[in-house]
């Protein structure tokens, strides 16, 4: 027989959180799109670690459409031997 885990609520009742959740803070993207290209190495390389990965959204912070040209550019730039 299972273990009751919570004695004090009513079984088959489910507890919903009266906090309402804030949502997570919008970036500030502080450059144009336009600036998002590979010929642009100073700016690829804040979206990059040491090890030459690339970041993840999660603490770039960027919308998916931006992560998604970020990517492309970074990509584009290595192939040009623009970075490494």
């Amino acid at each position: 027989m299972p273990r009751k885990t919570h004695p004090d609520r009513e079984p088959g009742t489910r507890s919903r959180s009266s906090e309402v959740r804030t949502p997570r803070p919008k970036p500030k993207i502080d450059f144009t799109v336009d600036a998002l290209d590979f010929k642009n190495v100073n700016l690829l390389r804040q979206f990059v670690t040491e090890q030459g990965r690339i970041l993840p959204r999660k603490y770039t912070g960027l919308p998916a459409h931006y992560q998604r040209r970020l990517t492309l550019a970074i990509k584009r730039a290595r192939q040009m031997l623009l970075m490494k």
